[in-house]
């Protein structure tokens, strides 16, 4: 019998160097499923109707945008483009779009520079106006821009700017530099000092160690940030309004205003402009959406 027994405790008991077999998954109650793994239905029935109120706008102006005028039905069939054609050779919109794009553009780039430098000095350097500084960057985030177009205005016709697109450009940049300078300060503290330590240490400057070493680490937070500047730049409307008179030097947020009169508008004219001004910011966001998530969970997060 004992025999026996040490021959069933020898079977049970796995072999010297030989892995344990695996234990049973423990089976949680309905209670740690609820809790852990909630029903699918609860996480769809949200984004869907998020997805409904978000997509319904536009779904209405491409309605107006496509359909014949005069016509009242719920499907864009039969489809037409006179509407396009009509704000983008009549009421010149592909000149307010080339306005606009070439606006952006170059606030994305001087914003970008300037916010690198910036942004490079507040997160390696040391000197005695430096939270001083930050404060000041943060406050003037809670002055609107209305409240600068009287003194702007002045700077600018004593420079004889007033209806230029260089006006514009610099004071959507100078509007996107203090976020800009903050956020890419942030992703700056996020790469190791070391990395430039060693750059130097083998011969490069300090240029030359920025460029080749933290430059490459920063492309997540440079889209960030260039995104943000340019359909901020895209989409904004008084600068232009109040900068620039001549119909050739208007952008498309002062274009589309003048599709309204005073007792009517053209809705179909009005859609179609509205799908122009949309359709860059959508492809924009189309392709830099997992940079621009990256970016913000680098700037996020430190260490």
């Amino acid at each position: 019998m004992t025999a026996a027994l040490a021959e069933r405790t020898d079977a049970r008991t796995p072999a010297h160097g030989s892995p344990a077999p695996p234990a049973a998954p423990r089976r949680r109650t309905r209670r740690e499923r609820s809790f852990d793994d909630p029903p699918r239905w609860q996480i769809h029935l949200p984004l869907a109707v998020y997805l409904l109120f978000t997509l319904v706008p536009f779904y209405w102006m491409l309605l107006f945008a496509l359909r014949p005028a005069g016509s009242t039905s719920l499907v864009p069939w039969p489809m037409t483009f006179e509407h396009f054609d009509k704000v983008w050779n009549e009421r010149a919109f592909g000149v307010f779009f080339q306005n606009s794009m070439l606006v952006g553009l170059a606030t994305l780039a001087a914003t970008t520079v300037v916010a690198l430098a910036g942004g490079y000095a507040l997160a390696r350097f040391d000197f005695r106006v430096k939270n001083g500084f930050m404060l000041a960057l943060l406050c003037s985030q809670f002055i609107p821009g209305a409240l600068m177009l009287v003194p702007l205005f002045e700077i600018f016709r004593n420079l004889r700017m007033i209806n230029s697109l260089g006006s514009v450009i610099i004071a959507e940049t100078v509007f996107q530099l203090p976020l800009s300078i903050i956020l890419i300060s942030g992703f700056i503290k996020n790469v190791p000092v070391s990395l430039e330590e060693a750059a130097w240490v083998d011969g490069c400057s300090r240029f030359t160690a920025f460029r080749t070493v933290v430059l490459p680490l920063l492309r997540p937070g440079l889209v960030a940030v260039g995104s943000f500047a340019f359909v901020h730049s895209w989409n904004h409307f008084l600068f232009a309004l109040m900068f620039l008179s001549a119909q050739d030097k208007q952008t498309i947020p002062v274009g589309l205003n003048t599709l309204i009169g005073a007792d009517s508008a053209d809705l179909g004219a009005l859609a179609a402009g509205g799908v122009i001004a949309a359709v860059p910011v959508v492809i924009v966001f189309a392709f830099i959406q997992k940079w621009l998530i990256t970016g913000f969970s680098a700037g996020a997060v430190k260490g």
